[in-house]
């Protein structure tokens, strides 16, 4: 089968997205172990957050008007009536002409508007010296000034980060209603692929470190990998083992044979797995041209090179991105992106985006970005990379000193 009509990387980006969604079932998991997890539905908050006014700083709760024309020149001078104690009512008021010391995280003794920060005043035998005059509401949070009773907090699709998890704990919620796990399916193939762990290697045998490099980059997405093990380059047994694999788990992924030579059988396989088949055979992109997107009855199928620079980047690419939107993941997607300047030209051809290896070095306090040279098999280009430089499909290749966007590897 040849190629199909080959796609821009904005072309597949946009297809992955109006084709694959979310089908993994929901289940529901303890606060403590749904870190990076993804919410199948949205929280409100069943209170204020906090529940009362409080201090953001250790001072003393006034009324801001009695500081007015306070200054180190001419300070005021306010009757210090008691203190606040943490995690106690306050049992004292602020009156006109007073003031109560209050810790950070205290709440407001009733009567008081603001705190004026210990920094700014001075405590002599209960006068209280004000050197700086203040506004209303200066060092106070309202009550359900950060979250408001009945407010979504988190939308369904956001991804539970360590922050998610701390808001949400600070309203009591003890459970969430998440997408469980997704599992993907890893088979390599090639009848030259052997396993990593083989000792001596025969003459044309390469060993199989695509499973552990593309395994390892889900894995730090949070999705289990069910290693397929390495099919030879004969079509039946391919197709046996890439269905028995893809009955098992949520996306299915080949290593090698998707390009279109006599004996890659790799499209073939993909599309009698299930309709609507391929997508995707073919990206405008160096490295990693042939590459295979496709959905069979739901699941999403990824045919990757068999270079290992080109899978990882790849994957990197495209396959996390198949992946956030099978877990459910909605989240606004942040920049992932450094700028860093080039130390050297590098050329380019116009319609086609290309990924180069760089190694990030520091130097007068900008990041410089060296291109790591090596052809695209070459395994030892990426353990010296510390990320890959993006130039669009639009340039004519980068000059020397030119800021450009580098894709660190994490």
């Amino acid at each position: 089968m040849q190629f199909f009509k080959v796609k821009t990387v904005e072309e597949t980006f946009t297809l992955i997205d109006e084709k694959i969604s979310a089908t993994v079932d929901t289940e529901v998991r303890e606060l403590s172990s749904a870190l990076h997890y993804i919410l199948a539905s949205p929280v409100a908050a069943k209170e204020n957050v906090p529940s009362f006014d409080r201090s953001t700083v250790d001072g003393y709760a006034v009324r801001a008007k009695d500081t007015y024309g306070s200054s180190e020149s001419m300070p005021g001078f306010l009757t210090v009536a008691g203190e606040v104690k943490m995690g106690e009512v306050p049992t004292v008021e602020v009156t006109k002409g007073s003031a109560v010391y209050v810790p950070t995280g205290g709440m407001l003794p009733k009567g008081s508007d603001s705190v004026i920060m210990i920094e700014h005043c001075e405590d002599v035998d209960s006068l209280l010296n004000t050197y700086k005059q203040i506004a209303p509401l200066e060092n106070v949070i309202r009550a359900g000034e950060d979250i408001k009773r009945g407010e979504i907090l988190l939308t369904s699709g956001t991804k539970l980060r360590p922050q998610e998890l701390g808001a949400l704990a600070s309203l009591g919620v003890t459970h969430v209603t998440v997408f469980r796990k997704v599992k993907v399916g890893y088979l390599s193939s090639g009848d030259e692929i052997v396993p990593y762990q083989t000792e001596t290697l025969q003459e044309g045998q390469i060993r199989d470190i695509n499973y552990l490099t593309i395994a390892g980059l889900a894995q730090e997405w949070n999705v289990d990998v069910v290693y397929g093990g390495i099919v030879r380059d004969d079509f039946a047994e391919f197709r046996e083992r890439a269905h028995a694999l893809y009955e098992e788990v949520d996306c299915l992924i080949l290593s090698g044979g998707s390009s279109v030579g006599a004996k890659d059988y790799t499209t073939d396989v993909i599309q009698s797995l299930g309709e609507p088949g391929v997508f995707v055979h073919g990206i405008s992109i160096k490295p990693g041209k042939p590459t295979i997107l496709a959905l069979a009855n739901g699941k999403p199928v990824i045919g990757l090179p068999g270079h290992p620079a080109s899978a990882m980047i790849i994957f990197k690419l495209f396959g996390e991105r198949v992946l956030r939107k099978l877990k459910g993941e909605t989240s606004e997607r942040k920049p992932d992106r450094i700028l860093a300047k080039i130390t050297k030209n590098i050329p380019s051809s116009m319609g086609r985006a290309d990924y180069i290896r760089v190694r990030l070095f520091e130097k007068n306090g900008e990041w410089w970005a060296e291109p790591i040279i090596g052809k695209s098999g070459l395994i030892t280009t990426l353990v010296k990379s510390d990320g890959i430089v993006e130039i669009s499909s639009e340039k004519e290749g980068i000059s020397q000193g030119e800021w450009v966007p580098v894709i660190p590897s994490r």
